[in-house]
């Protein structure tokens, strides 16, 4: 039987907890366009037209939210080059590096399993039409 330790008497974080902090930190990579752009950055530094471009469906909003909040997490360096117009380039820092497997390994699972995961769909919607049904 597998049991989770309880680190909360040591200073541990324990995620489960509403008040846990960590909670901040799993609802942020959480969202899709953080898993993203975190993988678009993954090879390097790219402009933010480039990762706009890169990221089909994303609105310049959604792009600017989500890249100020991987900057403000430690996640994203965003770096602005003096000239007309101003140059900004965004990379990943250590922190960013850290994580981007755990991300690209999600995105990854994601793109090898979408037909069985719509394949659980429709099966689920089928039998959930047939309790409709009457009898």
């Amino acid at each position: 039987m597998y049991t989770v330790t309880d680190l909360r008497a040591h200073g541990g974080a324990d995620a489960y907890l509403r008040s846990c902090a960590s909670r901040a930190v799993l609802d942020l990579l959480a969202n899709k366009w953080v898993c993203l752009v975190i993988g678009a950055l993954r090879p390097g530094t790219m402009r933010f037209g480039e990762l706009r471009r890169r990221l089909d469906g994303i609105t310049q909003k959604m792009l600017t939210q989500t890249l100020r909040d991987l900057e403000r997490a430690g996640l994203v360096h965003r770096a602005v080059y003096p000239s007309v117009p101003p140059r900004v380039e965004y990379r990943l820092t250590p922190l960013g590096e850290d994580v981007a497997g755990l991300m690209d390994a999600i995105r990854a699972w994601s793109e090898n399993h979408i037909e069985d995961i719509r394949a659980a769909q429709e099966e689920y919607d089928r039998k959930a039409g047939e309790e409709l049904q009457p009898v």
